[in-house]
């Protein structure tokens, strides 16, 4: 069966963000589903130390900054 679509409008700071998320191998479409079956970290509240939430903090901000540095150098070429 095929595929049907729908055209969405965003910011230009909005499409930046999501682009920021969207993994090499990844559609459009793919990270918006991926990212709006994701659940908040607050979900997890009492399951973790806080040592364990502050690893995971700031492992994910090394992960994005990581990223952001990629998909940076990948505009410039």
């Amino acid at each position: 069966m095929a595929a049907t679509y729908k055209s969405v409008r965003l910011t230009e700071e909005a499409y930046e963000k999501l682009a920021r998320r969207k993994r090499k191998d990844e559609t459009f479409s793919e990270v918006v589903s991926r990212l709006a079956a994701e659940r908040p970290i607050s979900d997890l509240a009492g399951v973790f130390s806080d040592e364990d939430v502050e690893r995971i903090r700031s492992r994910r901000r090394a992960s994005y900054s990581g990223y952001a540095t990629e998909r940076a150098e990948q505009r410039r070429e």
